[in-house]
């Protein structure tokens, strides 16, 4: 997807040889017309997988999962990592670390939303040693739903992350793949 290549090479901060901040148009300020884009792309590679619902963790997977959700005409879900007074019923936990705020959570989804009928596409920002996508997928798991794929917009594919879901047996679809982060610098999968 070129905008979002386009994106994370022009806007995109290195921040050290692990972490690329991309809060100007996805984690902090959302780009509207990137996310849009991200929906369209997303329904143009999973339509004929019979999505029930579109499932993300909270926070910054929340702008692409509703567009993806949108394009598809089905609910977006999210994990929560914080219960609310509100969640009465019973729900789904696991808990997923995360790689950039190196802080594990305890995520929830409430069992009133996810059953063993829901067929699932998991959307998230980043994918780097694939802990949120794998902590979503057990969510999916304990319903006994399926998860038909995993749509990733930034993946860092010099770490584990794609390498863990595929032995998971799950379909990766990543936008756009950052071979390296040395020097400061993005390089793309492809520009090396």
């Amino acid at each position: 997807m070129d905008l979002l290549k386009q994106k994370v090479k022009e806007d995109g901060v290195v921040i050290d040889e692990r972490i690329l901040k991309v809060d100007g148009f996805l984690n902090h300020q959302i780009d509207a017309e990137l996310m849009w884009e991200v929906g369209e792309t997303f329904y143009d590679q999973f339509k004929d997988e019979g999505i029930t619902k579109i499932l993300t963790i909270e926070a910054s997977g929340i702008a692409p999962a509703i567009m993806v959700a949108k394009r598809f005409g089905v609910p977006c879900l999210f994990a929560k990592k914080a219960k609310p007074n509100t969640l009465n019923q019973d729900a789904y936990t696991t808990d997923i670390h995360s790689f950039t705020k190196n802080k594990t959570s305890h995520v929830m989804i409430s069992k009133e939303f996810l059953d063993e009928n829901d067929r699932i596409l998991i959307i998230d920002d980043f994918l780097a040693n694939g802990d949120a996508s794998l902590g979503l997928n057990n969510l999916v798991e304990q319903a006994k739903a399926q998860t038909v794929g995993i749509g990733i917009l930034v993946e860092k594919s010099f770490q584990p992350g794609r390498q863990k879901l595929n032995e998971a047996g799950l379909k990766v679809s990543s936008l756009c793949e950052v071979a390296s982060l040395a020097g400061n610098k993005v390089t793309l999968v492809g520009e090396e």
